[in-house]
């Protein structure tokens, strides 16, 4: 996305320092020694609350393609929580790094550029997407960055992630923030946003188009939410599934075609061995649910697509309602990493089953622009504190969390500020 303007940022009274309170600014593109971060150590993995632990660390040092990020706000992601534990692998196995600070949305201010970024400047507002590569094979040059095998997912596969007051990441990382959204609110979307639209319209012949029908698992999530909004944006039709009636209302304002409760059905988890009286039941009750979506998208009419993510208490069901010809499209196993299916139904019907990971430059910046369009809503549901991260990724943990996206406090002292002269009008949180 081109970039023709660069606003001129205020000017402020602030004293150097190598330290600053949470909050507290300091002068324009000044870069302090050291920081504050939520950190994670091998030896603390478990659950967020004791895995996640504030530290004083030092601010990173910028290579020449790399952008140092004032943070503002960050979102909550379930890989927050896979770090904090340390499965399905330990991001310390990857980075090798002695701590590792999680987080893979933000929300800032760019305040250092290494001396080969020209696209980006001091005082910029940005969002950042989270994918990293080294940019020098031939999928980072002309095909799929995605396929790199020098991908990796910041904040994750790398160990300087947005819980803290600075953030190291490479320049393509950045795109402009849409400047109609609070600072927590546009911290919330881009990982699961980019992720949906890879998902949905990343994988040819099989890019959605108008017209077809799609099942969104988990639709008043952080991820469904999207789905739901960028299906009813392409024309297609979106068939929401819930596991709390509350959630319905929700959805369906979010441009659903139609809302199924999975609690109405009993075929969920790993599939029976195909041809004993447990498949016979299990067939049954997912007959009942394909029936249900019949409901919506008329007699006979599967769905052209299902977009996965639980995993293994969805995915015999999935491939089964996938008409013929269809996809199933996944992108995490949050119910487990077992997956089970009839394969019978999968080659007679030629169904796809495609794996899907993040999304590239193109991808995430595409999506973005609908933000910055307002053709999307962030649909943040809660904004945290600052001390209260760890206790953000334990409500998630828990599925204790409201429908849509977490947001966290950083630099931003309180929420519904949208520029930099609103931060440093409210000044410090106490």
């Amino acid at each position: 996305m081109a970039l023709d303007t660069h606003a001129t940022p205020p000017t402020y009274d602030a004293v150097a320092k190598d330290l600053y309170e949470m909050g507290e600014m300091p002068p324009m593109g000044h870069v302090p020694k050291q920081m504050y971060a939520w950190t994670i150590r091998k030896e603390r993995h478990g659950e967020p609350d004791t895995a996640m632990q504030q530290e004083i660390v030092d601010v990173p040092a910028l290579d020449s393609h790399d952008v140092l990020v004032l943070v503002m706000a960050a979102g909550v992601n379930y890989n927050g929580v896979w770090a904090a534990l340390g499965v399905p692998i330990s991001p310390f196995d990857g980075h090798k790094a002695p701590y590792h600070i999680a987080g893979s949305d933000a929300s800032g201010i760019v305040w250092a550029v290494g001396d080969k970024v020209k696209r980006w400047k001091v005082g910029d507002e940005v969002v950042v997407h989270c994918n990293q590569d080294d940019g020098d094979d031939e999928e980072c040059n002309g095909g799929d960055p995605m396929f790199s095998t020098s991908q990796r997912i910041w904040g994750y596969e790398t160990p300087d992630g947005s819980f803290s007051q600075f953030t190291r990441v490479q320049s393509q990382q950045l795109m402009p923030r849409p400047k109609h959204l609070t600072w927590e609110e546009s911290a919330c979307y881009t990982l699961t946003l980019a992720t949906a639209y890879r998902m949905l319209f990343g994988h040819e012949p099989h890019d959605l188009k108008p017209g077809q029908n799609v099942l969104v698992w988990g639709a008043s999530g952080g991820l469904g939410s999207y789905a739901i909004q960028l299906i009813n944006t392409a024309g297609a039709n979106a068939i929401g599934v819930i596991s709390d009636e509350g959630k319905r209302d929700f959805v369906m304002g979010l441009g659903a075609k139609g809302v199924l409760n999975r609690n109405d059905f009993n075929c969920w988890g790993q599939m029976p061995t195909v041809n004993t009286p447990e498949y016979n039941t299990w067939f049954t009750e997912a007959r009942k649910f394909g029936k249900a979506i019949w409901d919506i998208t008329g007699k006979g009419n599967n769905v052209d697509m299902v977009f996965e993510h639980p995993g293994e208490a969805t995915f015999p069901v999935s491939t089964f309602v996938c008409k013929k010809g269809g996809m199933v499209v996944i992108c995490a196993g949050t119910t487990g990493y077992n997956l089970t299916f009839d394969v019978r139904y999968m080659w007679m019907h030629q169904k796809r089953l495609q794996g899907s990971h993040f999304a590239h430059l193109k991808q995430a910046a595409a999506a973005n622009k609908l933000m910055v369009e307002r053709r999307l809503d962030p649909c943040m549901s809660e904004c945290f504190e600052w001390s209260d991260l760890p206790e953000a990724h334990m409500k998630m943990r828990r599925n204790e969390h409201k429908p849509g996206n977490m947001a966290v406090l950083v630099q931003a002292p309180v929420t519904g500020l949208r520029t930099l002269e609103d931060v440093i009008e409210a000044g410090p949180s106490t």
